[in-house]
């Protein structure tokens, strides 16, 4: 059996994909797994021990539906038996229709439900987590969900930030604006984990988040090592691998922890937590706001404009509920 699973994006849906792969692997050993991602999204699942192939799709190069088609039909040369659309948008349905095997795919949000959660008549609430939803297009293949067993991968030659082990670790970026903590929070915390512990903390995100971390560490008065911008994905799977623990938003980052077991504590605001099933190495910092949820994938600014959701945290509260479960 050789069977193309795609997800396109991002960061940690792609990583969310890693249960129910390996699940079908356990249950078919002998299947063939290719899986199509976007190739700026290529660290996100590259080197996962039961993904046979990964394949990229190039924007520049394959985007347009001309070029999607076309892309579709060479691939239909790897002779698939089954189609696991875990995108099911545009793209991949163009895609995977050129292809021309059985297509598989799980059952999204009603549109109907989003259209009314943004006129604010009906309160966000989640169907179902994310694997599970994604376990749901599996489900005439008779696999077991036992769990968010979610899987990152990187190599020896990762490990570039030897010095930074047993430190503790902050991603303080986020997709949306509304789902990032505040920075006088993290610099709050940071400043409160050197004046009791004498660690430093240290900064991890992308180019766009280089001023954040900044102005984070400004307001830790220094005690931070900014790193955004300067270390790759798997790098950072590398650097959390070791890491005292993460403090994180809803965001990729959060589930490259989950992926290499690295204890985590998970600030929500707008967005829902029942998206996922936590472990025990994940603790979840969320106010309970009366308006949260709103959304889910988080806006630019509160639809109430007050932040409640993420103002109310404080780091002094995060500092103490780190205390209550890590030996630091």
């Amino acid at each position: 059996m050789k069977i193309l699973v795609i997800r396109l994006s991002s960061i940690g849906d792609i990583i969310l994909t890693t249960p129910v792969l390996k699940a079908f692997k356990e249950k078919y050993p002998e299947a063939v797994i290719d899986f199509l991602v976007l190739d700026k999204f290529k660290d996100s699942i590259e080197g996962i021990p039961f993904i046979d192939n990964v394949i990229l799709f190039n924007k520049e190069k394959n985007d347009g539906f001309y070029n999607m088609k076309k892309f579709g039909k060479e691939l239909k040369k790897n002779g698939y038996d089954y189609i696991f659309d875990l995108h099911s948008k545009i793209r991949s349905k163009i895609i995977s229709k050129n292809i021309g095997a059985k297509i598989f795919t799980y059952k999204k949000r009603s549109w109907w439900k989003t259209l009314l959660v943004k006129m604010k008549l009906i309160k966000y609430k989640v169907d179902n987590t994310i694997v599970k939803n994604y376990f749901g297009a599996f489900k005439d293949f008779g696999l077991e969900y036992k769990g968010e067993d979610i899987s990152f991968a990187f190599s020896e030659k990762d490990d570039i930030c030897k010095e930074y082990d047993g430190l503790p670790v902050m991603a303080p970026g986020a997709s949306k604006n509304t789902k990032k903590w505040t920075k006088e929070g993290f610099g709050e915390l940071a400043n409160l984990i050197y004046k009791k512990y004498k660690k430093k903390t240290v900064l991890i995100g992308g180019k766009e988040d280089i001023e954040l971390c900044d102005e984070i560490d400004k307001i830790s008065e220094g005690h931070t090592i900014n790193m955004a911008g300067k270390l790759s994905l798997k790098q950072s799977g590398a650097l959390l691998s070791k890491a005292l623990f993460l403090v994180a938003n809803d965001s990729g980052p959060f589930h490259i922890a989950r992926g290499v077991k690295c204890k985590t504590f998970v600030i929500f605001g707008p967005t829902s937590p029942a998206m996922f099933d936590f472990g025990e190495n994940t603790v979840l910092i969320d106010k309970n706001i009366k308006c949260s949820p709103c959304s889910l994938h988080g806006d630019k600014e509160c639809p109430q404009g007050h932040f409640d959701c993420m103002k109310q945290i404080t780091g002094k509260e995060v500092f103490d509920t780190i205390e209550n479960s890590v030996k630091i």
